[in-house]
């Protein structure tokens, strides 16, 4: 009996080494040379949490834990994210996250600085950030996020997606744009991180993904029900957050047994003329009004429900900065229209008209 069980442990560890050999083999191939992020033997990365250890633990989800380390060779606070076990996709979005985010270099992006695939853990290390992510300060209501804090991020958020969307070398498809996703450094500059539902497609081509990935929420409808994935999906997920960041609401939040739907709440709002009542109310009116209504307004425009209605990042970053003038969006929310309809589903109505509404109407007054 005691033979069996140790061929069994023998095979066992056979079966990871092969894994791991295959992994870096994948990994070798998508770097082509290129310096990248530091492959970091087990017991340093064992060693920088004490073990794992609970209380080292900065968070977690379905796709693992995120523990907070120190590298003893260099004391680097560093950020160790360890890849489920049971994640039917762990080493598919472990490899995506090694060989994309590691080769992008932007000052908005989360950077990778190395990884390790042994002993059946897939470990992801990262930069830290001391002031966690978004969704922490927003929700937690531990400290309050200051109006200045806030634009500066969604500016931030703004800047990263236009450089995966059109500065690189080639098309990135983030795929997972949410507050969780967006961590704050020490000057609370933000930075995009979480890249393993991302997707590399060439600038000139049409292509989009076919398998629907993301969190419920931040789903573009069309999305969500052709499951293809494209810089508009992206956009629209943006356009969520930059809600969020205003309003200091949820996508999705319960009022008096009523499930009211952040992007329908605020557009019922701004259509009759009173965009500044969706401001988060804590902030007890100390923001920039101007700054809040196209904070609002290009968020709207980015989760407008027609995906060729949707600015590109470029477009939406120059409102932002004020350096084009707000769009000119329908006073009610149009309905979401689909060349293809799957079966038993009908098809929607003509969406509304788009008349222009003024900035001074937007504001109130």
């Amino acid at each position: 009996m005691w033979f069996m069980r140790r061929c069994l442990c023998k095979k066992g560890d056979r079966r990871k080494k092969e894994v791991d050999k295959t992994i870096d083999s994948m990994i070798n191939v998508a770097f082509e040379r290129e310096s990248g992020p530091r492959k970091f033997p087990y017991s340093v990365l064992e060693g920088a949490t004490k073990n794992f250890m609970e209380e080292r633990k900065l968070g977690g989800g379905g796709f693992g834990e995120v523990y907070r380390g120190v590298l003893h060779d260099s004391q680097l606070e560093v950020a160790i994210k360890r890849i489920s076990r049971g994640s039917k996709q762990g080493t598919k979005e472990y490899i995506s996250e090694v060989t994309i985010i590691s080769r992008l270099r932007h000052r908005n992006l989360v950077q990778l600085i190395g990884y390790c695939h042994e002993r059946g853990d897939l470990l992801l290390v990262y930069e830290y950030m001391p002031n966690k992510s978004l969704d922490y300060h927003l929700y937690k209501k531990t400290r309050l996020l200051l109006w200045p804090e806030r634009y500066k991020i969604a500016l931030g958020l703004a800047s990263a997606l236009l450089y995966l969307h059109e500065e690189w070398e080639q098309c990135v498809i983030h795929r997972d744009v949410k507050p969780s996703n967006l961590m704050l450094d020490s000057g609370f500059n933000a930075k995009l991180a979480d890249f393993g539902l991302a997707r590399l497609v060439d600038h000139d081509s049409n292509r989009e993904t076919t398998v629907l990935a993301g969190t419920r929420g931040y789903i573009a409808p069309e999305y969500a029900i052709t499951g293809k994935a494209s810089k508009e999906t992206d956009v629209f997920s943006f356009g969520v957050v930059i809600l969020e960041i205003a309003s200091g609401r949820k996508p999705s939040e319960v009022e008096k047994d009523d499930q009211v739907n952040l992007v329908e709440w605020v557009w019922e709002l701004y259509g009759n003329g009173r965009c500044l009542a969706a401001a988060d109310r804590r902030l007890e009116m100390e923001f920039d009004e101007q700054q809040m209504v196209y904070l609002m307004v290009v968020g709207l425009w980015c989760a407008h429900p027609d995906r060729d209605q949707r600015p590109t990042m470029r477009q939406a970053i120059n409102v932002l900065k004020f350096d084009t003038p707000l769009p000119a969006l329908p006073p009610n929310m149009p309905i979401p229209m689909f060349h293809s309809p799957p079966r038993n589903v009908p098809a929607p109505s003509n969406s509304d008209s788009c008349p222009i509404i003024s900035n001074t109407t937007l504001m109130g007054r």
